[in-house]
């Protein structure tokens, strides 16, 4: 893809935006209460994906999301430089977002949308099992729809819509953080590390499965896809197989 410096900007944005936006919804109206509150919710993470899939495609892919990155890394459509600096720009995203949250709100911010396991619905393994397909579902859609190019410029909302599906189902389980720097910047920001591990080895490891499952299995041959719009180079491989649309032409990457 493009430049290196601009993409991590744009990595950095993206996701400190998601965790802005997204926890901030979560921390206004929280995914426990009514059904309404956590359609809103899940509606808050998927809408700012998909708004900065389209607002940054056509620079870094929109990835957001470190479990995003490995699954394309593993899919083997980014090289091992560039996923390393997204991974660290998404992280630090997450983090100042979180921070910046806690300082809009206050005391009101309470976990600041920190993404904890429920107990009472689920076990460790439960919600690893969770997270992990979570993760899974979303490479997989940025991949199939994304990276392949057979989506079009309808990749974004399939992308933003994979997040806010597994929100709506297993957010009030274990938040549905379905992404390492979703869970880390409220993490960070508000003290609070119960099972973190869980997060951050379920996500990637649904991520670098759903790689490996495209890169071996379900990638259709580059002659049978589909001609890449103008101005929508991806990141490290052949034109063919750009990353998810930009705002305007282009294809998308999460």
């Amino acid at each position: 893809m493009g430049n290196l410096p601009k993409a991590l900007v744009a990595e950095f944005i993206g996701t400190f935006a998601l965790i802005f936006l997204g926890a901030g919804a979560g921390v206004m109206l929280g995914v426990e209460g009514t059904p309404a509150g956590l359609i809103t919710v899940a509606l808050a993470h998927g809408l700012t994906i998909m708004i900065f899939v389209y607002a940054y495609g056509h620079i870094s892919g929109g990835h957001v999301n470190p479990a995003v990155t490995l699954g394309v890394y593993a899919a083997g459509k980014i090289e091992a430089s560039r996923a390393g600096g997204y991974i660290v720009a998404q992280l630090l995203g997450g983090i100042a977002g979180a921070f910046v949250l806690k300082f809009v709100l206050g005391a009101a911010g309470g976990s600041l949308g920190a993404t904890v396991i429920n107990f009472n619905l689920t076990t460790v393994g439960g919600a690893f099992v969770l997270e992990l397909i979570g993760a899974f579902f979303l490479a997989n859609t940025v991949l199939n729809a994304a990276v392949s190019g057979r989506a079009g410029n309808s990749a974004g909302l399939a992308v933003g819509m994979t997040v806010a599906a597994c929100i709506m189902f297993f957010g009030p389980v274990t938040g549905a953080s379905v992404n390492p720097a979703r869970t880390l910047g409220p993490a960070v920001a508000a003290g609070i590390y119960a099972d973190i591990w869980v997060y951050l080895a379920a996500t990637a490891l649904g991520g670098v499965l759903a790689g490996l499952l495209y890169r071996y299995y379900l990638e259709e041959p580059a002659a049978s896809a589909p001609v890449a719009p103008k101005g929508f180079p991806p990141q490290g491989a052949p034109a063919a197989q750009s990353a998810r649309p930009a705002s305007t032409s282009g294809r998308k990457r999460r």
